[in-house]
């Protein structure tokens, strides 16, 4: 087989090694820690502006993967920008609603000041039970108040007297009558000396033994002290409500100024708004409720845990309801709510069942949600926890493009109806931030129309960085950091090199460092861990080695299962020989956040027709919209190269075997072509290569995906069966950039038992796969003798020449 070393790649260009000799790479114990964010500098010039504009709808969605510092780095950031004296949001108290008890009202105090007022009003009442009892019970009040009653009785008994005067003088009596239970007081004639009813004086005129004459004037006489009794009875009504009045005013009188000095007391110390019209309804309130004070409300007064007396329930409108307390406070507020349900976000409306069985609620049992706690700072809640809590999403676009917070109950059981009271909305101003992976930002902003107008700052997070040696001098101070806030033990000079390099994997390019820092974080805990293991002071490149082994050991069941099928030719590959119109593909799987390559036997078979290429695939519906892109492209390719003066007359069905679960990518076009050519020139493929490349019409191989995953994929079926010394990987040159393979791989290949190849064309490819030349286009079209495109054409002109015979023969019949 013809030598071709000129493509083998260079064994120095199969993996970049992190050279800790010249860069500023040093030991964990020689570093100083840094909690830098590593090159995210793009998000968080975005965070910084959307934070420091105050304008509506300035939001930041942080867009990125997870492991790459998004919460990390909106924490920091937020606290940062957070500090400043002045800047600490005001409390935020609801209050009992004198007009309206459904409609509590919300008052703004300066931080800290909200509790202070709180406990006023608590001592207000306290102060006033205690003294508004001493002032009514006082020896002043009192001997005024007997004044005023005394006065009231003796009008009274003048009234009862002069009645009574004016019965005698007609020769009547006053008497009770039972009226049922109740004795009603009633005027009778007097006959022989002594009250007669009037119903039994009637009774004995219709027998005859009382004169009529006689009793009509009784009665006459009788109706008129009867209505005079009813003015006075009225009379002694309307005497009593004034007495009540004046007793009433007595009391005003006397402790209203007690209450105002209270009152205006508070008010002097608070200057906020509203709060004069609340507390003119307090005072109000308390003069028009004065018997409320009297001490004989105390047993009803309940104690506190501590044994301080509590304000009791029927007290409940003077409380104050401190929603949020920024006393304590020492910057704006920055709230994560992790658990975003309807509740934790915007708070809620609790119940009480009453001793009825009654559910109740009043304006103290409003709790505070994470947009209140948050007000004046920011907020930051995971995305994808917002859009699948019920009702969240939508509540919070309504609030943020409002800029104002309504409370209300929230009853997800159907038997539970709705509570009546709407408490006044509470006035937003926050930033709040949102942390989703890129498909969440891209189907919101498709989808819902108003995420755009309230989420107007896109904070993108990269996976990668530039391989610079900052950067890998700031991979050195986080792995320092990460030693010292997990215990770790010390990572040598190498161990920081291999974790770069393991940082350059996961890029997926060599000149490209991972930002996914949990996966580089996790592998610094683990290999800590097999240092211990080993009783080694410090942790070594081998020791990362170890716990990246060990990790993949952990979850490549599935691999091992492919590649036993494969051992055991379940699965049908050739790793030695060569086959017409057979070649092996690779193929990566993703399970999870685990990825491997395998070998996938590719065939193709041509035959006389118009048909052109048939995807087998793409029939029985298994062909992913890329992979069948591919097959067009390989059609446009075979087009240009054989179709210019004679058309296309074949068929050849291409066709994935033992592939049951669906095809995508075009990353094996080129090793489809590769396979129809072979097909078609009746020219065998080395089974000891594999190849993967997409291509182009101009037949120019382009870079592929997962490139690593491959060549170690097939690089492990060929260790299994046994390493011949010329197998090897077929790869397109422009992922030599991207190879970053594993250390058995590159040693394998440095002792000559395994090679790596990287083609550009597909007239490299057939060098490398087929031994032999493509082939160049003469002046005359044709391709010269010996040339693998010359039999392929001659196979075309005679399948060509088929087809007319059979065209004639059949247009003939």
């Amino acid at each position: 087989m013809k030598e071709l070393p000129n493509y083998e790649i260079p064994i120095q260009d199969l993996r970049w090694r992190c050279d800790y000799d010249n860069t500023k790479i040093c030991s964990t114990e020689e570093i100083e820690p840094s909690g830098e964010i590593i090159g995210q500098e793009r998000a968080l010039a975005a965070i910084k502006l959307g934070i420091e504009i105050e304008q509506p709808g300035y939001n930041v969605f942080v867009v990125g993967y997870i492991g790459t510092g998004r919460t990390t780095t909106i924490k920091r950031m937020l606290e940062e920008l957070g500090l400043g004296d002045g800047d600490i949001p005001d409390d935020i108290c609801y209050v009992h609603n004198f007009d309206n008890p459904d409609r509590p009202i919300v008052l703004y105090f300066p931080a800290g000041w909200g509790s202070k007022f709180r406990n006023e009003m608590k001592r207000l009442i306290e102060h006033l039970r205690e003294t508004i009892p001493g002032v009514i019970e006082s020896d002043e009040l009192r001997a005024r108040r007997k004044s005023i009653i005394e006065e009231f009785e003796e009008k009274q008994k003048e009234l009862i007297r002069n009645f009574e005067k004016r019965v005698k003088d007609k020769g009547f009596a006053m008497t009770q009558i039972q009226m049922g239970t109740v004795l009603r007081p009633d005027v009778n004639p007097i006959i022989g000396g002594k009250p007669t009813p009037l119903a039994d004086l009637e009774a004995k005129t219709e027998a005859g033994e009382f004169p009529k004459e006689r009793f009509e004037e009784l009665k006459a006489v009788y109706d008129e002290l009867s209505d005079e009794m009813v003015q006075i009875f009225k009379q002694t009504r309307d005497n009593q409500e004034a007495l009540n009045e004046r007793l009433e005013k007595l009391h005003i009188d006397a402790i209203s100024p007690v209450v105002s000095d209270v009152i205006e007391s508070i008010k002097s110390q608070f200057k906020v708004e509203k709060l004069d019209r609340y507390l003119a309804d307090v005072k109000e309130s308390i003069i028009n409720n004065l018997e409320r004070f009297q001490r004989g409300e105390e047993s009803q007064e309940k104690s506190n845990p501590d044994g301080s007396r509590k304000t009791p329930d029927h007290f409940l409108e003077y409380s104050v309801n401190l929603l949020v307390d920024n006393g304590k406070s020492k910057n704006k507020p920055i709230i994560t709510e992790v658990n975003p349900n309807y509740k934790n976000i915007f708070g809620s409306i609790e119940r009480v069942v009453d001793r009825h069985g009654f559910w109740r609620t009043d304006f103290t049992r409003i709790k505070a949600g994470a947009l209140h706690r948050a007000n004046g700072g920011y907020l930051v809640l995971d995305a994808m926890d917002v859009l699948i809590e019920p009702g969240v999403w939508q509540g919070l676009k309504r609030t943020l493009r409002s800029g104002k917070l309504e409370i209300q109950a929230y009853d997800p059981i159907f038997m539970f109806s709705s509570s009546a009271m709407k408490p006044e909305p509470v006035e937003l101003n926050l930033k709040v931030v949102l942390i989703g992976m890129p498909e969440i930002y891209y189907l919101l902003y498709r989808l819902d129309p108003d995420f755009k107008k309230i989420f107007k700052v896109k904070a993108d997070f990269d996976t990668v960085i530039k391989r610079t040696d900052d950067n890998i001098a700031k991979y050195n101070a986080f792995a320092r950091k990460m030693v010292e806030e997990h215990k770790l033990l010390p990572f040598s000079r190498d161990g920081v090199a291999g974790l770069v390099e393991y940082g350059a994997r996961l890029a997926g390019r060599k000149s490209k460092l991972s930002t996914r820092f949990n996966l580089i974080a996790d592998v610094m805990r683990e290999a800590s861990y097999w240092a211990q293991k080993d009783n080694s002071d410090t942790v070594t490149e081998k020791h990362i080695d170890k716990a990246i082994d060990e990790w993949r050991r952990r979850v490549s069941m599935l691999e091992d299962k492919i590649g036993e099928a494969i051992d055991e030719g379940i699965i049908l590959i050739d790793t030695e020989g060569s086959a017409v119109g057979q070649i092996n593909g690779l193929s990566v799987y993703q399970i999870g956040d685990y990825s491997f390559g395998k070998p996938t036997r590719i065939t193709a078979r041509t035959s006389v027709g118009t048909k052109g290429i048939i995807n087998i695939e793409k029939e029985a519906q298994l062909s992913g919209a890329t992979h069948s892109k591919g097959v067009l492209i390989i059609s446009g390719y075979l087009r240009s190269k054989f179709a210019q003066n004679r058309p296309l007359s074949m068929n050849a069905s291409l066709c994935f075997e033992q592939s049951y679960g669906g095809v995508d990518g075009d990353s094996a076009s080129s090793t489809e072509i590769y396979a129809i050519l072979s097909a078609l020139a009746d020219v065998p493929i080395r089974q000891d290569l594999a190849v993967t490349g997409s291509v182009n019409q101009n037949g120019v191989i382009q870079a592929i995906g997962g490139v690593n995953h491959k060549i170690e994929g097939f690089f492990e079926v060929c260790r299994s069966r046994g390493l011949t010394g010329t197998q090897g990987v077929v790869i397109p040159k422009s992922n030599v950039e991207d190879l970053m393979l594993r250390g058995e791989v590159v040693e394998a290949v440095e002792q000559g038992k395994f090679h790596i190849y990287a083609a550009e064309t597909i007239e490299d490819g057939v060098r490398l796969l087929m031994g032999m030349e493509a082939g160049v286009q003469q002046d005359d079209g044709s391709y010269p003798e010996g040339s693998l495109f010359h039999l392929v054409e001659k196979k075309l002109d005679k399948y060509a020449e088929a087809y007319k015979k059979f065209a004639i023969s059949e247009s003939k019949e």
